[in-house]
């Protein structure tokens, strides 16, 4: 439903711990910027040995990283030292003003930075609103804040009319691909 595409995320996945960050770094992606609660791990938790680890791999790549939450510092700067990135907190996501200083902190510009998160309206739609690649993961953990469990019902109506497109979008791929072949 065109109303809701400024919501849509350039691609769904599973878990951040499914992404093939390789494969863009070869597109020519060279920042990161991720959300931390229910994207790294569960809501309030500290960094683990998975997270510690994709951090070093990304830093293996290439990669440029930036946790970008609307948590507060006390939360985020721990979290960031452990992991040796930089951090924006108080973020105030969608807004695009914390987007654009990410891009600063990198180095990088909108083009050469993807945004990972679990969040519709505040992490896909903030991205999305400076016109950066976006990646929406599934919550790692249930237990969420109550603001968010209320948001999360409205988000199953945007990911279902999201779905239905990306199937048609398919749909509509393979019928060109077999009158091609018929010609």
């Amino acid at each position: 439903m065109k109303i809701f595409r400024n919501f849509y995320p350039n691609e769904y996945r599973k878990s951040t711990y499914f992404i093939e960050f390789k494969k863009y770094y070869e597109m020519g992606y060279r920042g990161i910027l991720f959300d931390v609660d229910n994207t790294l791990v569960p809501h309030g938790a500290p960094p683990d040995d998975r997270v510690r680890e994709l951090f070093r791999q990304l830093k293996e790549i290439g990669f440029k990283t930036c946790l970008i939450s609307n948590n507060k510092e006390e939360r985020v700067k721990p979290f960031a030292d452990e992991l040796e990135t930089s951090y924006i907190c108080n973020a105030h996501k969608p807004s695009r003003k914390s987007y654009r200083k990410a891009f600063e902190l990198l180095g990088t510009d909108k083009e050469q930075t993807m945004f990972v998160g679990d969040q519709v309206f505040t992490d896909v739609y903030g991205a999305n609103r400076v016109k950066m690649y976006t990646i929406l993961v599934r919550p790692i953990h249930p237990k969420e804040e109550i603001q968010i469990v209320i948001k999360r019902k409205f988000e199953k109506i945007i990911l279902f009319f999201y779905r239905e497109e990306r199937r048609e979008q398919r749909r509509q791929k393979k019928l060109y691909a077999e009158k091609k072949k018929q010609m």
